[in-house]
């Protein structure tokens, strides 16, 4: 596989909801992202803030870009600001440095796109990505 459909993009982000609801957390926004960052489906959920496309979709891009979950791009924006500030404000794509930003491996181990999700803790969010991920049968970078 060496993509995401429209139809798993979409099962991701209902499985995100579900994980939301059970779990008892704020209302949630998903987006899901291709391997270039470019979204392919988004939804946010009744009582969801108007800027959390783009916080989703910083979460999960600002991952691909660098290699790496956006709990590290976190922990690296701790360890050199200069860096991820220098980064951030020349990249193709909003980069938010906080957990809820996970990445989508294909069959061979390389990155067929990514989920974010907004709208909780950053560990909620995360945690939301990760169960979405995991219901549409797919595999998140470890």
């Amino acid at each position: 596989m060496s993509r995401i459909s429209l139809s798993q993009a979409n099962q991701i982000i209902a499985g995100a909801f579900v994980k939301g609801a059970e779990a008892g957390f704020k209302p949630l926004s998903v987006a899901v992202v291709d391997a270039g960052g470019h979204v392919i489906a988004f939804q946010r959920a009744d009582g969801g803030s108007f800027g959390r496309l783009q916080v989703a979709q910083g979460k999960a891009a600002g991952a691909l870009a660098l290699g790496v979950s956006s709990r590290k791009v976190g922990e690296m924006a701790i360890e050199r600001p200069w860096f991820i500030g220098a980064f951030a404000s020349g990249a193709p794509h909003p980069v938010i440095p906080a957990a809820g930003g996970v990445i989508v491996i294909g069959d061979d181990g390389g990155p067929i796109g990514a989920v974010g999700v907004t709208g909780d803790t950053s560990d909620n969010d995360e945690l939301a990505a990760l169960a979405g991920i995991a219901a549409a049968g797919l595999r998140a970078q470890g």
